[in-house]
């Protein structure tokens, strides 16, 4: 099964989604304490204070730093990796692709050719999950579509292939 998804319709720009590099991806969601643990919302104001403060206090204590080289850029948990449950929000690719102005419903396509709709502020909200178990959906996949608060967490939507915004 391919792992490519397409967005199209009323878009100025179509983009095409590949699911197998999200591993990588840092705004990957670990969905085995997602819908367990709700993260708190921070104010972007206060988190950019309070990065930019941080930062401050390390220049002064230590100096300015180097960027990063192989010793020391962030290290990817492997075994996680290789054994968790992983999904990504919809919303980055959404706003990416720029919805036309008078665009209302995204519907999301699937391998056995039904469709589901949402408004668009509402797929918005919604997760791809994309691996279960460290493994990639290959037989019903190539993504799930789970809702925001996780209540289909156990029985999404299956086989996802496309994305049409009208």
């Amino acid at each position: 099964m391919e792992s490519i998804i397409q967005i199209k319709g009323a878009v100025n720009f179509p983009i095409t989604l590949d699911s197998s590099v999200w591993i990588f991806d840092d705004r990957k969601l670990d969905l085995e304490t997602y819908f367990v643990e709700k993260p708190k919302e921070i104010d972007p104001d206060e988190e950019y204070i309070e990065k930019a403060g941080k930062f401050w206090s390390r220049e002064i204590m230590e100096g300015a730093t180097f960027p990063p080289t192989l010793k020391t850029e962030r290290k990817f948990d492997r075994k996680k990796m290789m054994n968790g449950t992983f999904g990504i929000k919809i919303a980055p690719f959404i706003v990416n692709a720029e919805p036309a102005a008078d665009a209302t419903t995204v519907v999301f396509e699937t391998a056995d050719g039904s469709q589901h709709r949402f408004k668009i502020d509402e797929a918005q909200k919604l997760i791809f999950q994309f691996s279960k178990e460290g493994k990639m959906l290959t037989e019903d996949g190539p993504v799930y579509l789970l809702l925001e608060d996780g209540s289909n967490f156990e029985n999404p939507i299956k086989g996802i292939v496309g994305i049409q915004v009208e």
